[in-house]
């Protein structure tokens, strides 16, 4: 009986300490406590090859926010870690007089083949390799874009020179001193050291963590034989778009994690 009555005691005295755990609140538990209770969030993203190469329709992606107005000049959308990360960095430069505003952010792989057909018209007098570089300049073919996987911005401007002075320059230094703590880099850096692809974009910051998995992703399991379904799709493996454009980025980039 003695026995029955010590492991009731020590029953309730447990049941008692869970109970209470668990209705203390995440902000008063000791880090020991909450370390039990918290588990670390699950790598959510489930990639596969419909999100890298775009085909998909963020829009109705519960994954995808709404950017602002305030903060955009048009309707854009970006995944929601990276469009949180982005506002805490909104508020962090603002404290320093600079703002920031998205002037564009997630394209799928239809309006990546609207911009690419449209300068693929342009150049139609050229031959196919000229016509081909001329686009891939600025332009990413379908399905070889970062802006596929909502992890990337274009801030304030689209010409390099507006960066070069004034409060272009002011906005682009305070970019290279601070994004990199919110996650943000500049992919596209100046060219003369080496790397290939697209020319310097001083107004493109991606969100490494995220973007490097998609990148990742997309060197494990993507092929010339999925950059189909646009006009002058045949170029792609000819200009070895994956090898010197889907990678053709900054060391900090390639080197991340």
């Amino acid at each position: 009986m003695k026995q029955l009555v010590h492991f009731l005691f020590f029953a309730s005295i447990l049941f008692s300490c869970k109970s209470e755990t668990e209705q203390i609140p995440l902000g008063q538990m000791t880090p020991q406590i909450k370390d039990t209770i918290v588990s670390k969030p699950k790598d959510t993203l489930n990639l596969n090859k419909d999100k890298v190469l775009g085909r998909i329709n963020y829009r109705n992606d519960s994954t995808f926010s709404k950017v602002r107005r305030e903060y955009s000049n048009k309707t854009i959308y970006l995944q929601k870690e990276v469009y949180g990360a982005f506002l805490n960095m909104v508020e962090a430069a603002e404290k320093d007089n600079v703002n920031l505003k998205i002037i564009s952010g997630t394209r799928n792989f239809y309006e990546q083949k609207a911009i690419w057909e449209r300068k693929w018209e342009k150049y139609k007098d050229l031959d196919s390799i000229t016509r081909t570089l001329n686009i891939l300049e600025y332009s990413s073919m379908p399905g070889s874009s970062r802006h596929h996987w909502g992890t990337e911005i274009d801030l304030n401007s689209l010409n390099n020179l507006y960066f070069n002075s004034g409060k272009g320059l002011k906005e682009y230094n305070w970019l290279q001193s601070h994004a990199n703590t919110f996650g943000f880099y500049q992919v596209y850096t100046d060219k003369s050291r080496g790397r290939s692809g697209y020319q310097l974009e001083k107004w493109h910051w991606s969100y490494l963590p995220l973007a490097s998995k998609y990148l990742a992703y997309y060197n494990a399991n993507i092929s010339y034989k999925d950059l189909t379904g646009f006009n002058g799709s045949e170029m792609a493996s000819q200009l070895q778009i994956i090898e010197d454009y889907v990678n053709g980025i900054s060391k900090k980039a390639i080197n991340y994690n």
